[in-house]
């Protein structure tokens, strides 16, 4: 695909050759100075934003913002597969990654493309996490061997706590995740009294996060997108917050204690209401 059709092809059906045609130019030599300038690695950042603001575009019920969201999460993907074309020693480019894809899609799909049977979509869970263990040769290793590597923390525990939780390492009860995090929670107490021992407090601030995480596991509670909307909630209060007390004539740097208590108290109880 040459530039003239590049600029001004939109026929159906050739738009991801434009795509992938668009991402070869901009890192040839003459396109773009700082696409040639970027790594897998400097990349992960773009990656993680655009993942994210496809989230936002999808809790908001915006289909026009994530349509173009999305293009930009598909930019990710065909430059890390452009940047993997260039490198002989990786030696796949988008073709290959798509390949990889259809051949997964149909190996973990035998209920459809095979004479498997699924009763229902925990089965189907069921079976693919069978067939990736089988996949990945990882029989003979930890259970939990590399479960969630690479993620934020965050999720990690989630993923954690829902792969041991498969194979029944779990309360009975809502009550008892929710006695964990109080036991958690008397255990950060305890640590706090303690000097000059802030490792200790570090571990059990950390035992603690992990508890909510599995008491939000079992409530279906995507913890990740739970403290997305706490901060959504704390920043628009803030906000709110930081106008009333301009309306009385106060700076967040003069408000004393009480002024912050009484004007957060009062957006507070105008939300609720």
């Amino acid at each position: 695909m040459n530039d003239e059709e590049m600029i001004h092809c939109h026929e159906k059906g050739r738009q991801i050759e434009r795509a992938i045609a668009i991402m070869h130019r901009l890192r040839a030599p003459g396109g773009c100075p700082w696409d040639a300038e970027q790594t897998h690695e400097s990349l992960i950042p773009n990656l993680l934003e655009e993942s994210y603001e496809c989230i936002d575009a999808i809790r908001a019920g915006d289909g026009e913002h994530l349509r173009e969201e999305l293009g930009d999460l598909m930019l990710q993907v065909l430059f890390h597969a452009e940047l993997a074309q260039e490198n002989t020693t990786e030696g796949y480019g988008i073709e290959e990654i798509a390949e990889g894809l259809c051949d997964k899609l149909v190996r973990r799909h035998p209920h459809v493309f095979g004479e498997g049977e699924a009763k229902d979509s925990r089965d189907v869970l069921r079976r693919w996490d069978e067939i990736k263990r089988r996949e990945r040769s990882t029989q003979d290793k930890p259970y939990l061997h590399d479960c969630g590597k690479g993620l934020p923390e965050l999720m990690r525990a989630s993923k954690l706590s829902r792969k041991a939780a498969k194979v029944g390492f779990d309360w009975e009860k809502n009550e008892g995740a929710l006695e964990k995090v109080e036991e958690e929670l008397h255990e950060v107490r305890e640590t706090l009294g303690m000097a000059d021992d802030d490792a200790r407090v570090a571990e059990e601030l950390g035992d603690l996060l992990f508890s909510v995480v599995n008491l939000c596991r079992r409530r279906g509670v995507n913890p990740e997108l739970a403290l997305h909307d706490a901060n959504e909630k704390f920043s628009r209060r803030f906000y709110a917050m930081e106008r009333k007390l301009a309306e009385e004539g106060v700076s967040l740097q003069q408000a004393t204690a009480e002024q912050f208590d009484a004007a957060w108290n009062t957006v507070k109880t105008r939300e609720q209401h």
